[in-house]
């Protein structure tokens, strides 16, 4: 009897407390509607960040009355606020709950859309020391301007970041070679100071959908005129399958054997680029002095009807070219 109360009790003081479950169950019954979710998703990703009825009812066929009322069932919950501006009334994400709207957008949503689940379970290799300390040998031999020691602590600390994210795990050390030669060539090039190449680096959450083809876009255009990178605040284990084609038909700058695949962020990447865009990863990329930022709000591929993929790309295809002709001007 005593184990079975102290059990209570541990349960208790571990298990979330009654009125918040109750506040979140809220929230989250208020979610559970597919209408509901595509809205909050067009409103996050819109250019300007808001949208009028009008807009939102073109993502379905029932009336704006309808989707007044899921609007409504959002604000309610605090999800969403409201303006009138003249004769429009303009919807917005609430400013507290943006963080959680990019979590739940970027990260759960596609988490919950399990597209290859037998790919995870890939036996990873026991004792990867000597091929780490190989490979480390190898890159500082490949790359002027490096060290052995620099090149051991480069290679280890992206073989942990790439095991961190899950996914493929036999096929980390191929991977770790191109991530951790990509970031040593970055930091040699970050302590030159002589003319060199712009270079962009492309960030979002996840690293498999946006900046992976926004990277892809820009690489297609320019070449080697420009040095382009992407990374993700929060890597997901794979790329997304509904831009796999499109990175193949465009070619990936940022892949190893020409299989993209999701890169942590680091601080050396973006002390190495010129100019830094963001898609939905908030506050998660480092702001350093003589950067250029941009934020890119555009729609997440992993969560697109097809239609959506190709306005994405499309809308992608238009900011690259716009960024591009900035950066290199005839």
């Amino acid at each position: 009897m005593q184990s079975d109360s102290l059990a209570a009790s541990n349960a208790e003081s571990h298990a979330i407390g009654l009125d918040a479950a109750t506040a979140v169950a809220g929230t989250l019954k208020a979610l559970a509607d597919p209408l509901r979710l595509r809205m909050l998703s067009a409103i996050a990703t819109s250019s300007g960040g808001e949208a009028t009825v009008g807009d939102l009812a073109t993502l379905t066929e029932v009336s704006q009355p309808t989707v007044s009322h899921h609007l409504k069932v959002l604000r309610d919950v605090g999800l969403l606020t409201a303006e009138r501006r003249g004769t429009w009334v303009w919807y917005r994400i609430e400013p507290a709950y943006r963080g959680a709207v990019t979590t739940l957008l970027d990260r759960f949503a596609p988490a919950t859309i399990d597209l290859r689940p037998d790919e995870h379970h890939l036996p990873g290799l026991k004792n990867v020391d000597h091929e780490l300390d190989s490979l480390a040998t190898s890159l500082a031999e490949r790359i002027p301007g490096t060290t052995l020691e620099e090149c051991l602590q480069v290679v280890r600390e992206s073989y942990a970041a790439l095991a961190r994210r899950g996914g493929l795990a036999t096929h980390l050390v191929p991977l770790t070679e191109h991530f951790a030669r990509q970031r040593l060539v970055d930091v040699v090039k970050a302590r030159e100071t002589d003319e060199h190449v712009p270079q962009v680096l492309f960030v979002c959450v996840a690293n498999a959908g946006r900046s992976q083809l926004a990277a892809a876009l820009m690489h297609h255009y320019a070449g080697d005129r420009v040095v382009v990178r992407s990374a993700g605040s929060t890597p997901a284990a794979d790329v997304h399958a509904t831009i796999r084609g499109l990175l193949a038909e465009l070619g990936d700058p940022d892949s190893a054997d020409d299989v993209p695949y999701p890169k942590p962020l680091t601080d050396d990447a973006v002390r190495a680029a010129d100019i830094v865009i963001t898609m939905g990863c908030g506050d998660a990329c480092p702001v350093l002095p003589g950067k250029r930022y941009e934020d890119w709000a555009v729609g997440d591929p992993a969560l697109a009807s097809p239609s959506g993929v190709a306005a994405i790309r499309d809308e992608l295809d238009a900011r690259v070219r716009a960024l591009l002709a900035d950066l290199l001007p005839v």
